[in-house]
């Protein structure tokens, strides 16, 4: 019997404010996000290309599109994973990011990883 094919990634991401690089008194503030990226697929994929949406506590959206995630286009076998960390600046102490990986599969079929939204805050602004 022929097993269906499964095209997922599952993505977490672990956010850090990072003082020594921001500067509140002028409206920066600085970010890094960890993110871990699993194929819990049962097809080998390759990611291809990142869709970040930044969205300030002002409203403010900036869209980020790019090839590879620093600098690497990981192949992920089933159930390997990838971990790398980023980051951004925002000129708000609260924001929030979701995006998109682009996927190829080794047989060809495209499909997009979800990057689900996630906060990023400077510690004790929000409750």
């Amino acid at each position: 019997m022929a097993t269906t094919k499964r095209y997922e990634c599952t993505v977490t991401v672990e956010v850090t404010f990072i003082p020594e690089q921001s500067d509140v008194e002028h409206n920066r503030y600085a970010f890094a996000y960890h993110v871990k990226i699993i194929n819990t697929g049962n097809v080998a994929a390759q990611l291809i290309s990142r869709h970040w949406i930044i969205t300030e506590a002002s409203g403010e959206e900036q869209e980020v599109r790019g090839l590879g995630v620093v600098g690497a286009q990981p192949l992920l076998n089933p159930n390997e994973d990838f971990e790398y960390t980023s980051g951004t600046v925002l000129n708000t102490p609260t924001g929030e990011m979701h995006g998109t990986y682009e996927m190829v599969a080794e047989d060809g079929v495209r499909f997009d990883a979800t990057i689900h939204p996630f906060i990023l805050s400077m510690p004790r602004v929000l409750h």
